[in-house]
């Protein structure tokens, strides 16, 4: 079996690696369901399927591994809110919650719990995908201020001050 194989990756016809691709598509859906849930938010499960189906990316044919990748990300994320929001509280020096800006809460969001919660996603991975989102989809200090909190906890968890992975 080819290594691509054996990790569930696919080539293209470039041979390039699709996964990738999948995943930061995914993420992308992910974000943007995410960040308009910070304006009317989910408060059932149901909704939040309900807001998934009907996000915009949903009707372009996405592929499969996007779509469920997307949704991960989503249920993980809106399951732990609370948990993500106090990591970013704790890291975010001299910013409350509610002073930051949605676009970047909702970026620290997805990263934190790709780091925390997907061992299968390096911190580096986690963090790099998170500042290009800040640049497509912040202003010019989203990726700035992304970077120095996804640092700062990929950090703690490295020396194991976070208590976790």
């Amino acid at each position: 079996m080819a290594p691509a194989e054996a990790t569930g990756a696919r080539k293209s016809a470039a041979g390039r690696d699709d996964r990738r691709g999948t995943r930061r598509g995914g993420r992308r859906r992910a974000f943007e369901v995410l960040y308009g849930l910070t304006f009317t938010p989910a408060e059932t499960p149901a909704a939040l399927q309900r807001a998934f189906a009907e996000a915009p990316r949903a009707v372009d044919g996405e592929a499969g591994d996007r779509q469920d990748f997307a949704w991960e990300l989503v249920t993980g994320v809106w399951a732990r809110r609370a948990d993500l929001d106090a990591i970013i509280t704790r890291f975010s020096r001299h910013w409350k919650i509610g002073r930051i800006a949605r676009i970047e809460l909702t970026i620290l969001r997805l990263a934190l719990f790709e780091i925390l919660h997907l061992p299968d996603v390096p911190p580096k991975v986690a963090i790099n995908e998170a500042v290009e989102l800040a640049k497509r989809y912040g202003d010019e200090n989203s990726k700035n201020f992304v970077n120095g909190i996804l640092d700062a906890v990929a950090r703690a968890v490295d020396d194991g001050s976070l208590g976790i992975r």
